[in-house]
């Protein structure tokens, strides 16, 4: 095996691995959703199958392509399925945003309503300012099926410190310097878009003070954990 089939080998793996986060933390439903991967060093990218359930997606099945959503052609044994109907907008962010190694798309619940609304979510927990350094922005209103989707993802976030973007009466994407931290960006963005609105059931939030963001942001980004 080369070493880019094995690299390929591998990212399958990983991905296929981390579509069953968004199960277990209850973001998809059906076969809507997916996950994908930059191949790196490669104008080349791993995603989720077309309209493959959740419980039958195997390594195996998991779609290479270029940068620009076409079936790559290699020794890493590509299936005879259709990536994923969101692989265009996952394709130009890679091509537009050469840092993102991962990007992951749901309509999970909580931020799919904020989305169908066309509000952010306000930055009112310490937990947003860590994880978003802000709020989580809107994005404009695309149609599927090109790169429309893809183009709103990259003219929200780029200059923006939030991993998240709201599509408008679609649902959040989000991105990360790998699969796994746009996998957690997803989870975080599901978990805050909850608490916020049962928050806002109460009362009004409290707003936090952006110098505290960004104090707040800066410490998690650089000197959180291990």
């Amino acid at each position: 095996m080369s070493g880019l089939a094995e690299t390929i080998s591998n990212l399958r793996k990983e991905v296929c691995a981390l579509h069953a986060e968004l199960t277990r933390y209850e973001l998809v439903v059906w076969t809507a959703g997916n996950v994908s991967a930059r191949v790196p060093g490669e104008e080349l990218m791993v995603i989720k199958p077309s309209g493959v359930s959740y419980d039958e997606l195997v390594p195996d099945s998991v779609v290479v392509t270029d940068l620009y959503g076409t079936p790559a052609d290699g020794d890493w044994g590509n299936p005879p399925l259709s990536p994923s109907s969101d692989t265009a907008a996952h394709a130009h962010v890679y091509r537009h945003m050469p840092d993102v190694g991962g990007v992951v798309h749901t309509h999970s619940m909580y931020a799919t309503a904020w989305a169908a609304r066309g509000e952010p979510v306000p930055c009112v927990l310490t937990m947003m300012a860590d994880e978003f350094g802000g709020e989580i922005p809107v994005g404009p209103f695309a149609l599927i099926g090109d790169d429309s989707i893809g183009q709103g993802i990259v003219e929200t976030l780029r200059g923006s410190d939030s991993p998240a973007v709201l599509m408008r009466n679609h649902g959040p994407f989000t991105i990360g310097k790998d699969a796994k931290a746009a996998v957690k960006a997803a989870v975080m963005c599901e978990e805050v878009a909850r608490t916020v609105h049962v928050s806002r059931q109460l009362g009004d939030p409290l707003p936090i003070d952006p110098e505290q963001i960004a104090s707040l942001h800066a410490r998690y980004q650089n000197a959180y954990g291990q």
